[in-house]
């Protein structure tokens, strides 16, 4: 099988090639901005020409480079329609999913389930969370070593390490026998932030509050890609929805897909309303696919409370994706490649022929992961977050989407004791005023607001 890594832009010089996806590095900006367009339709060769003219370490040259292809027209041949405001988005379904009534006696349960499951899913991926270098033979390579295959716990750790495996650096707190409480990450942050915005703003909340509460409560290092470009343009002034597109090539990435699954745990069985107050978050820092990522996870989670399975999940959050977009393109190929009988390992095949060319952080190839593991997992939790994470790319992140969906399904009584005890209730985060939190308390909350604390704030009615 193919090793599928990030590729350069056709005749860049080495000098940009450094894979820092740092929007405070000028190089990283330059090649990941022309990666960007090049993606979403735009000819870059004539940019591609002045950037190997320029010196690289001349700051104001590379960054006007950037800033230049913010005028750029798109090829006559792009065939998407791709919008970013809410109403245009709205315009271009078909229909908004309708909402249905969740089951009362089992919701506080589900949603107890979606935060261990989605918590123990991103703690599962996170030793193996490096897209360029974990692919997926390399994972699968590793678990065999360790009589490990398929995936049914934490990673092993394997003493002595062999040579051309290297575990991220938080595996003494993330592997099998050192789980002791949730390990700090961005996908556990973001949902604790969420519903502390939620209490504090209800329907209200607007891309405004959500920058706001960033600049409060995260340090800037502890945020990525697109989040920390649009951190950084609040720190200068900049008001959504310029924060999401100056000097910001991540606005297509996966980080606003992370940031959903709270407001489909406040919104259950509602899968539009989910994803139109999500839209209030994502919009602070994507634009297009990086914005209908974060909908369609909001929506998929909703959606989770009251369908009968994993693919009717999907199908149903599908409906908030603009059809004409390539997420909705991904989504709904991956739904044919499961109704034409694939095997699990054909399809992941197929998906990365098709989507390997994104970055291993991108929004795109990441949902068709997250839909193949929750089809194929067939209503098992286990299987389906096991099978998620040994696809690579962004793995802690795909283990924590689809942790969310089948601990939904699969209820507490479904979820793995060999993930769920280590958690001991507790998780880390790097929030201000939010380290130690337990995870029994970020459910009861959560619970308040899916009963009717969350509509008393806002003006959003059904």
């Amino acid at each position: 099988m193919t090793h599928y890594t990030r590729t350069a832009p056709p005749a860049l010089v080495g000098a940009y090639l450094q894979y820092g996806y740092d929007p405070l590095n000028p190089r990283d900006l330059l090649h990941d901005e022309i990666l960007q367009r090049q993606e979403s339709g735009y000819d870059v060769d004539g940019v591609i020409g002045e950037a190997n003219a320029t010196d690289p370490a001349d700051r104001a040259a590379v960054l006007a480079l950037v800033d230049s292809m913010a005028t750029l027209e798109r090829r006559p041949d792009w065939s998407y329609e791709e919008p970013d405001s809410l109403e245009e988005i709205q315009a271009s379904l078909l229909a908004v999913p309708r909402p249905s009534s969740s089951p009362a006696a089992h919701l506080e349960d589900q949603i107890h389930a979606a935060w261990l499951g989605r918590i123990a899913g991103c703690n599962v991926g996170k030793p193996v969370e490096w897209g360029r270098h974990w692919t997926v033979e390399r994972i699968r390579d590793y678990l065999e070593l360790g009589n490990a295959y398929p995936l049914t716990n934490y990673f092993p750790v394997l003493d002595p390490m062999p040579a051309g495996f290297e575990l991220r650096e938080n595996w003494p707190d993330t592997t099998l026998g050192n789980v002791d409480g949730s390990a700090r990450d961005d996908d556990i942050d973001y949902p604790i932030l969420a519903l502390h915005l939620l209490e504090q703003h209800g329907t209200s909340l607007r891309p405004e509050l959500v920058g706001q509460a960033w600049t409060m409560l995260f340090p800037l290092q502890q945020v990525y890609t697109a989040e920390r470009a649009a951190y950084i343009n609040l720190t200068l002034g900049l008001t959504p929805p310029a924060t999401a597109t100056h000097r910001n090539p991540y606005r297509e990435w996966i980080g606003a897909q992370i940031r959903g699954d709270v407001f489909g745990y406040v919104l259950p069985g509602d899968p539009w309303a989910a994803a139109e107050l999500s839209y209030q978050d994502a919009a602070l820092s994507h634009v297009g696919n990086g914005i209908y990522g974060e909908m369609w996870a909001a929506a998929l989670v909703s959606a989770a409370f009251t369908a009968a399975s994993a693919r009717e999940a999907i199908t149903v959050a599908l409906g908030v994706v603009p059809p004409r977009s390539r997420l909705a393109e991904a989504i709904e190929h991956v739904l044919a490649l499961h109704a034409d009988g694939l095997s699990w390992e054909a399809a992941l095949e197929q998906i990365r022929l098709s989507y390997g060319h994104y970055s291993w952080v991108h929004t795109i190839n990441n949902a068709a992961v997250v839909v193949a593991g929750l089809l194929w997992g067939e209503g098992d939790y286990m299987s389906a977050l096991g099978k998620t994470v040994m696809s690579g790319w962004d793995t802690d992140s795909n283990g924590a989407t689809v942790g969310s969906v089948a601990g939904i399904l699969a209820g507490t009584a479904g979820l793995p004791a060999q993930l769920i005890e280590p958690l001991h209730d507790r998780t880390r985060s790097a929030l201000f005023g939010f380290d130690n939190s337990r995870i029994s308390d970020l459910a009861a909350r959560t619970y308040v607001l899916a009963t009717g604390g969350l509509r008393t704030k806002g003006q959003i009615t059904h």
